[in-house]
């Protein structure tokens, strides 16, 4: 299931694309790459908010909150801006992908504490095996159309403030 494209008649691209990069770094996404010839703004992934992190708004349903809570997630959205006559069509994409390490096993009692990082209140480390880092991989999880509908919204809420709606 994808987001319904978000038409807008009372702006151009170049205009849209800026309210929607201004959207995207209020979400705390970092922009990575924004061309408005091809019209597309693709951000850096973006490691899931945690549940206490409130002032996060990159969660959009509650499960999407349990999850990134529980997993190491990270989200990437693209969206492409195009122009039908006097519309400007845009449409978001948003991947997802969860780390994935392998767990490490235990040969023996001795190794049992090597299964714990050194780590201290302020600075937590992980430490991976050459087998485990070799078998790390981010998971594609599908995309999130909670949360292109939410970036969207955002977007069409922003431009009818520009243009003096409500």
């Amino acid at each position: 299931m994808s987001s319904t494209p978000l038409t807008i008649t009372t702006m151009q691209k170049a205009p849209a694309m800026e309210v929607a990069q201004g959207i995207l770094r209020d979400m705390q996404f970092d922009v990575e790459k924004f061309d408005v010839d091809r019209g597309m703004i693709r951000t850096r992934p973006l490691s899931g908010a945690q549940f206490f992190e409130f002032w996060r708004q990159d969660n959009a349903t509650p499960l999407a909150t349990a999850e990134s809570s529980l997993h190491s997630l990270r989200r990437t959205v693209e969206l492409l801006f195009t122009t039908e006559s006097d519309e400007v069509i845009i449409t978001c994409t948003i991947q997802v992908k969860r780390l994935s390490i392998p767990e490490m096993e235990i040969a023996g009692m001795t190794q049992a504490a090597s299964l714990y990082t050194h780590s201290d209140a302020s600075l937590q480390q992980l430490r991976l095996n050459a087998e485990q880092a070799r078998n790390m991989a981010w998971i594609d999880l599908g995309r999130d159309p909670a949360l292109e509908r939410r970036i969207l919204t955002r977007i069409l809420a922003k431009v009818k403030q520009l243009e003096g709606g409500t």
